[in-house]
């Protein structure tokens, strides 16, 4: 979530280095280590192939395979910055042979079918419209017993969103994409998963993200005032101001998804 760059690189190195300041080295949406533990509870990750859609800045793709066991960890995002600080951060941490970044559109459209064993995605295929689309190729890519574990950003609702939500998303300045839990059941239906949970996690980042805004005004300011300068922190501290009420409406409904290939 933040300002979106002049460039073409929606997540610049500017806007990468304040959601690390807020979220954690490694880490371009809340939660940490523990909220990606909550999204694979009770999968087997150990020596298998994982496919991470929109990997970031390359955190977590570490964290599955030093913490989980993954036995080789394929991130993909569309974005040269984020892609070049996963390679990066893989590389410091001798993980290289076990990880691999790839540039690619956000959809897993050209990787090879059944060539991978379970596909995860933390809070980034809100920026892919089309969720039909995305299961299809998510079920296409997983051999069969594989899981899709993944959260995401949802609107609680198919209708109109409201008032307060569009000044939210606009404020945000990136393109979202966001789909109803109704909407992520029927895709996940359609392309043929079958076990699927979908789980409203509002009630946790309604009372996290008040914390984080507090850290942003606080203890974070200076340090991120002198590193990325004071017209951009107050500006992404706004937008999390701009978020606390659909947040706290339901509106705005962080959630859990998961689904089975039989």
């Amino acid at each position: 979530m933040s300002e979106a760059s002049a460039s073409s690189e929606l997540y610049h190195d500017g806007l990468i280095g304040m959601l690390e300041a807020v979220w954690g080295e490694g880490f371009l949406s809340p939660g940490g280590p523990e909220e990606v533990a909550r999204i694979i509870a009770g999968l087997d990750l150990a020596g298998l192939s994982i496919l991470d859609i929109g990997c970031g800045s390359g955190g977590i793709d570490c964290l599955l395979v030093e913490t989980h066991g993954a036995g080789f960890v394929t991130g993909i995002d569309v974005e040269d910055t984020v892609l070049n600080a996963a390679r990066q951060r893989a590389e410091k941490k001798g993980l290289s042979k076990t990880t691999g970044f790839l540039k690619m559109a956000p959809r897993p459209a050209s990787l090879r079918a059944r060539n991978v064993r379970h596909g995860f995605s933390k809070d980034s295929i809100v920026h892919i419209p089309d969720k039909h689309a995305l299961a299809r190729d998510v079920f296409r890519v997983l051999r069969p017993g594989g899981w899709f574990a993944a959260s995401d950003w949802l609107i609680g609702h198919d209708g109109e969103p409201s008032p307060a939500m569009k000044v939210y998303i606009a404020a945000e300045g990136l393109d979202f994409g966001m789909a109803s839990p109704a909407q992520y059941q029927a895709a996940l239906e359609a392309a043929g998963f079958t076990n699927i949970s979908i789980t409203s996690r509002n009630a946790w980042y309604r009372e996290t993200a008040k914390a984080e805004i507090a850290r942003m005004r606080g203890p974070l300011y200076a340090d991120a005032v002198r590193k990325l300068g004071k017209d951009f922190v107050d500006h992404n501290i706004d937008i999390w101001e701009k978020m606390l009420p659909v947040l706290d409406s339901g509106e705005h409904c962080p959630t859990h998804l998961r689904g089975r290939k039989p």
